[in-house]
């Protein structure tokens, strides 16, 4: 790789060029439908080592350190305020053998790993062996949308990941801490004490901040435009006073505050965890950037073959046995365990978490400290890439991922929701039927539509519905006040052009208008629940039409002058509502479904008859696939 000379920029100009590179970096990826983290792992280094143009070391000199270990904390806090541990169900239990049996286990063979497979001395691998714990949130997340796994596993992955970010972290606080007393002159009796004390310190604090922030904030003692900021600043408090009782302890700290205010049931929760996740989409990908454009090329040239024996050891070896001893006698079925044997992607904190351990080791005179940086990037590489390419087809085998297909989720049960569920199943288009209402289920039901009873909005949904299955959402239960609630919840979740709801009864009047980010998006030219019903009231019948090249969108408008499209599926799967039948775009393999009028369909059936009786080679019209 050549290697540009390095120019320094201006810190200014190197902040925005982090910014841009690293947003652009996950925007790309989103694009491209592939995980982020190797295309920031791709964008540092090219703008880094390969080309000079960003030196974070010559830009931001002392600061780069503490500038990537407050975003660590961030990230961290953003991981235990995640951990709803409501939200835990039948994994609780599987969860809890992964982290307190698994995280030492795994420390353990990570470290052997280190050792016997990268040839890193004793010093060095204990400390790294305790970072690499740490699975990554940041990289599980996106592969399991992508994946659509089954909900027990999905949730183990997820969960594991966020509770053993700090711990991994922890561990290689508490290795750090030995490598120093074992170079110092203090007694081992003393550092353990030390030890024990900044680590119960740490928690104490990191609770007590949680539970009074929460308290402040349930009693309205903070405004509501002051709550992010307040709770900003007390986290970067809480990590600078703990960390300055042991080195790192702060990790400790924040993710047990963010763990004690993500339990809190507070009021603005959704407001808060909406501000963090922005906020660590920045912070990941600013770090991530620094680090990457940090490394140095002849680091990189260093690693040999060693280096692919230690991943190996660690993907093949290390991860498998770890998930298998922990999850004897779980209850977990052998296809799961196999799943989550073979998936352990590295992320962010990792490479971060090492970045800054690896510094300290080599100032402290471990020479091979400066290693530990490119082993994991090397290691964030190969488990991000084997495990983005693999998950699916591997989740599939094993018969734990919902089908490929996008769904419809629709919430509300009546006779217009049943028939187009109806003709969603013949066309093989995944679908459910949710209502608060029990009655408004009986007639899907005896369709033999999937159906939930309850409110979508609440915990045991998430609990009880595959929900990844679903890529669309139509709200349209006969309240409109609870479309536009549910449509407004879920917008963020799903995107907002994947949400859409009936329109009010009252849209057009300009005194009941609503402002645009509430609620989802209008179709049926203005038609309302009620004007569908009357529709089916009056004999109209869905019907499917398949547009091919010699039966196009334009023969399909001139045999169908009256329908009433509702929702087309493109060739790839994608649900897209028909906002405006006349300003329609549909493509070869779309599929329309629409409805037709009593008259129509008579037509219809009259001329297929004509077509029949004609004489053999004489074809009658074309027609559309019902």
């Amino acid at each position: 790789m050549a290697v540009a000379e390095t120019v320094g920029l201006d810190p200014i100009m190197a902040f925005g060029l982090v910014g841009v590179v690293g947003v652009g970096a996950q925007w790309l990826a989103w694009r491209l439908r592939l995980p982020a983290i190797v295309i920031m792992l791709a964008a540092g280094l090219i703008v880094g080592p390969a080309t000079g143009l960003l030196n974070p070391g010559l830009e931001f000199g002392d600061l780069l350190g503490p500038l990537i270990a407050l975003a660590v904390a961030v990230i961290l806090f953003e991981g235990g305020f995640t951990l709803d541990l409501h939200r835990l169900g039948d994994a609780k239990s599987g969860v809890a053998r992964l982290v307190f049996i698994g995280a030492p286990l795994g420390w353990l063979l990570s470290t052997l790993a280190l050792v016997y497979g990268a040839g890193l001395g004793w010093e060095a691998a204990s400390v790294f062996g305790g970072i690499m714990v740490v699975t990554g949130p940041t990289v599980i997340a996106p592969l399991l949308r992508t994946a659509k796994l089954s909900r027990r596993p999905a949730r183990l992955l997820q969960w594991e990941a966020i509770v053993n970010d700090p711990i991994g972290a922890l561990a290689a606080v508490l290795a750090f801490e030995v490598v120093v007393t074992l170079r110092s002159n203090l007694s081992m009796g003393e550092a353990i004490w030390h030890l024990v004390l900044g680590i119960v310190f740490a928690a104490v604090a990191g609770g007590i901040v949680g539970y009074a922030i929460a308290w402040t904030f349930r009693r309205g003692r903070v405004p509501e435009f002051m709550k992010v900021p307040v709770l900003f600043a007390t986290l970067l408090a809480t990590y600078a006073v703990t960390n300055s009782m042991l080195h790192e302890s702060g990790l400790l700290a924040v993710t047990v505050m963010g763990l004690v205010i993500g339990n809190a049931d507070l009021p603005s929760y959704e407001e808060l965890r909406r501000f963090k996740e922005h906020a660590t989409v920045l912070l990941v990908s600013g770090v991530f950037i620094l680090l990457a454009a940090n490394i140095q090329v002849d680091q990189l040239a260093a690693l040999d073959w060693h280096a692919a024996l230690f991943v190996v050891l660690v993907v093949m070896v290390a991860r498998p046995l770890t998930v298998f001893i922990s999850l004897i006698g779980s209850g977990l079925a052998r296809n799961e365990r196999i799943l989550i044997a073979l998936t352990g992607p590295r992320g962010v904190v990792l490479v971060a978490v090492a970045g800054l351990f690896g510094q300290r080791l080599v100032d402290l005179g471990v020479a091979d400290g400066a290693r530990i940086g490119p082993l994991a990037f090397v290691l964030v590489l190969v488990t991000v890439i084997v495990h983005g390419f693999t998950l699916a087809p591997l989740a599939r085998k094993l018969g734990l991922a919902n089908t490929d297909k996008p769904g419809l989720l629709i919430v509300g049960g009546s006779r217009f929701t049943t028939a187009l569920a109806e003709v969603l199943m013949k066309a093989e288009v995944p679908v459910l039927i949710t209502d608060p209402n029990h009655a408004h289920l009986i007639r899907p039901r005896a369709a033999g539509v999937k159906t939930f009873y309850g409110d979508i909005l609440g915990e045991s949904a998430e609990d009880s519905l595959e929900l990844m299955a679903y890529t669309t959402l139509l709200a349209a239960t006969d309240n409109d006040a609870y479309n536009t609630l549910v449509a407004t919840d879920l917008a963020p979740e799903l995107g907002r052009d994947k949400v859409w709801q009936v329109p009010r009864v009252k849209d057009e009047r300009e005194r009941h208008a609503l402002p645009t980010q509430l609620g989802g998006r209008r179709f049926g030219a203005g038609r309302t629940l009620e004007g569908w019903e009357d529709l089916l009231a009056q004999g109209w019948v869905f019907r499917t039409t398949r547009l091919t090249e010699e039966y196009g969108l334009v023969e399909w408008r001139e045999k169908r002058p009256d329908a009433a499209p509702v929702l087309v599926v493109s060739a790839k799967g994608d649900l897209r509502f028909v906002t405006d039948p006349e300003s329609m775009k549909a493509e070869t393999g779309t599929r329309i479904f629409s409805l037709l009028p009593a008259k129509a369909l008579e037509e219809e059936t009259v001329k297929r008859s004509k077509a029949a009786e004609k004489p053999s080679g004489q074809p009658g019209p074309a027609a559309p696939i019902p």
